[in-house]
């Protein structure tokens, strides 16, 4: 058997872009779901080992070392679906919309909405979360007001992204500042430095493009629809206890897994108050199958007939397709030979800055996965960085704004395919409008050429730039 040590540069480099154009026509090109385009990927991977003599004991271990580190965010995923389904049957969602429609201004919505999910996400913090809840009530109110679906999707997003990203609840940032061998606290406040500029461009851009973005008659049909949810839907005060006690967890910090079992549990407690009548058999299916609406009325039936068990399987397997792709990557070594020349020729800081934001970038291209995007660069210029003066906290924040950010862009990606799915708005439509992820790495790229911002070690304070 050959030794992964002999695989060259070049045949790395083509594995890697064959890899890209497969999944980019298949997606973009065809516009067909990422899943078989994935599958096709790990079925040329597998020729291409077998090729080079790897035993299928390899194989098989890479696979299985790539799906193990996502078995619990796999598990949230479904947990996620039957929470949606169970909190629109409580008429929590609606709830929130109605009390939404009275408090937000139409003319600025949409960068309300930003808002709004930025201090959700940082406080419970977790995107998938945010964008799954409150994110769909959102959504549903823009949609209501005649604004850009695309445009609000992209402020929902965006805002929680930077809750995620600044939230020390947040897996994606513990992870960062874990590979990075960075403390927590001191890693989110060192990522302030490009977080905080994204923040308030893209809040200034959404500022612009949503005001006075509805159309005339958007309070009537506002009306409209606060009156079809009043009537069909249980709206009530006590709708926002689940929120509040997704706070209390956080605060508690209790896992994301044990929140969304307790909301799940609190909300089928309050759809039997509201409803004594209701068949167990029937609540499961929902579970199962998603909350079908009955309202009569053609757009809220489809913004609120969604969720279930069923409907996050299609993220479900994407998950399972990239982390065995990633799996077969890392065993091979693939993007860490692909990665090695380029990281050896590096000499300005800002040079190392930039090549570590774009590995993030392209290991979300090249795999789709928002782990890996963070843990393949991390280990790769961990070293490269240190020796070049820079502190690990330099590092875990490239980690974010070239990997964490950027996966909710990548068509195949997990993250923005679970948004897409959530929210029912395609990754290229709302991709434009993704301001922070768009602006993060920009930012970030430009604090590594100044200097501004960015954490050397004590000893080398005055490396150049």
């Amino acid at each position: 058997m050959e030794k992964r040590s002999d695989v060259k540069f070049g045949e790395a480099i083509a594995v890697l872009l064959i890899m890209l154009v497969v999944m980019g026509v298949g997606v973009i090109g065809f516009k067909i779901s990422p899943q078989i385009p994935v599958l096709v990927v790990i079925a040329l991977v597998l020729l291409w080992a077998r090729f080079r003599h790897f035993s299928w004991n390899e194989i098989h271990k890479g696979i299985t070392e790539g799906v193990t580190t996502g078995i619990v965010p796999i598990f949230i995923f479904i947990l996620i679906g039957v929470l949606i389904s169970v909190w629109i049957a409580a008429g929590i969602i609606p709830s929130l919309m109605v009390a939404g429609f009275h408090m937000l201004s139409v003319q600025w919505f949409v960068p309300s909405v930003f808002i709004v999910c930025a201090l959700i996400g940082t406080s419970i913090g977790s995107a998938f979360t945010t964008i799954s809840t409150v994110g769909i009530a959102l959504f549903g109110m823009g949609t209501t007001m005649n604004l850009n679906p695309a445009l609000v999707a992209g402020a929902i997003i965006s805002g929680a992204i930077f809750g995620d990203k600044t939230s020390p609840l947040s897996d994606s940032t513990n992870l960062a500042s874990a590979i990075a061998d960075a403390d927590l606290f001191k890693h989110i406040k060192n990522l302030m430095w490009s977080t905080i500029p994204a923040f308030l461009v893209s809040l200034i851009l959404y500022a612009i493009l949503g005001h006075g973005a509805a159309s005339s008659d958007a309070l009537t049909k506002v009306s409209s629809t606060v009156n079809i949810l009043s009537g069909h839907y249980d709206i009530t005060w006590w709708a926002a206890l689940p929120i509040l006690l997704m706070f209390v967890c956080a605060f508690m910090k209790i896992p994301a897994i044990g929140t969304l079992l307790i909301n799940i549990t609190v909300a089928v407690v309050m759809i039997f108050i509201e409803n004594p009548a209701t068949k167990i058999p029937d609540l499961v299916k929902m579970m199962e199958t998603g909350f079908v609406s009955h309202t009569g009325n053609q757009a809220v039936d489809a913004l609120l007939s969604r969720g279930g068990i069923s409907s996050v399987m299609g993220t479900v397997s994407l998950i399972f397709m990239t982390l065995s792709l990633g799996g077969l990557l890392m065993k091979f070594d693939l993007i860490q030979i692909a990665m090695k020349p380029l990281v050896s020729r590096l000499h300005r800081n800002g040079d190392l800055v930039t090549a570590g934001i774009f590995a993030g970038i392209g290991v979300n291209l090249f795999v789709g996965e928002q782990y890996l995007s963070t843990i393949l660069p991390g280990k790769a210029f961990k070293k490269p960085f240190n020796d070049h003066g820079l502190d690990n906290l330099a590092l875990s924040r490239v980690l974010e704004d070239g990997g964490t950010v950027i996966n909710y862009l990548v068509p195949w990606g997990v993250a923005s395919s679970f948004a897409a799915g959530t929210l029912g708005v395609s990754t290229l439509a709302f991709l434009p409008f993704c301001f922070f992820s768009l602006l993060s790495p920009v930012f970030s790229i430009l604090s590594g050429y100044t200097g501004i911002g960015l954490k050397r070690l004590p000893q080398t304070s005055a490396a150049k730039s």
